[in-house]
């Protein structure tokens, strides 16, 4: 069994790679892809090295899961999260829902308050005096409960959108952070739900 240290090279540029991109990108690569990277001429090849890396101790595979590579050492794979993007959410006037699965991440658990349970791409400027940015990735833990004062995806009339919620005694409003937007008053004849609990973003360079 080979270390970190005693790898072949072929396979120690290999371990580099899976690293560079779960770790410092976020995302596993397919077998395809590693292949394509170092000129294997098959996707088998790409197979090859990493089942043996699987055996060396310094990857896992999580079973069931198309790219179920995690690191071994590292940050661990206990704190990497694989997260889907569940397409986008309104910073501005609410968008409809779009709920095409775009692709799946794997991100540091530590970079959110609560772990998420999936993201969303922000489209607009509403929030940005909270730093949510146009084509920010948020992540989103599922609840249908929010305390006043909390940053919430929320769905009205079937249209999804980012807000700080804020619950008065007769009114809901759902509160913009950029002085160029109005508050959205949610109507008690409207249909009105919270989806969830903003806990944190990532925005891709």
């Amino acid at each position: 069994m080979y270390t970190m240290e005693t790898l072949p090279p072929r396979r120690a540029a290999v371990l580099a790679f899976l690293r560079d991109r779960i770790e410092g990108h976020g995302h596993v690569p397919s077998l395809a892809e590693i292949a394509a990277e170092f000129g294997f001429a098959s996707r088998n090849a790409a197979q090859k090295h990493v089942q043996a890396l699987v055996a060396d101790g310094l990857i896992e595979l999580a079973p069931g899961q198309k790219r179920g590579i995690r690191m071994v050492g590292g940050r661990g794979p206990g704190q990497l999260v694989s997260l889907p993007v569940l397409g986008r959410v309104a910073a501005g006037s609410p968008i409809g829902a779009d709920i095409g699965l775009d692709q799946q991440l794997w991100l540091d658990r530590s970079l959110f308050s609560l772990t998420p349970d999936y993201l969303l791409k922000v489209q607009g400027d509403s929030m940005v005096d909270d730093g949510i940015l146009d084509g920010d990735l948020v992540g989103v833990h599922r609840s249908s409960e929010a305390r006043s004062g909390q940053v919430v995806v929320a769905r009205v009339d079937g249209e999804i959108t980012i807000k700080r919620l804020e619950r008065g005694r007769r009114q809901i409003r759902l509160l913009p952070r950029n002085r160029a937007h109005a508050p959205i008053v949610v109507e008690p004849h409207q249909d009105f739900a919270i989806e969830g609990i903003y806990c944190g973003l990532v925005r891709q360079g």
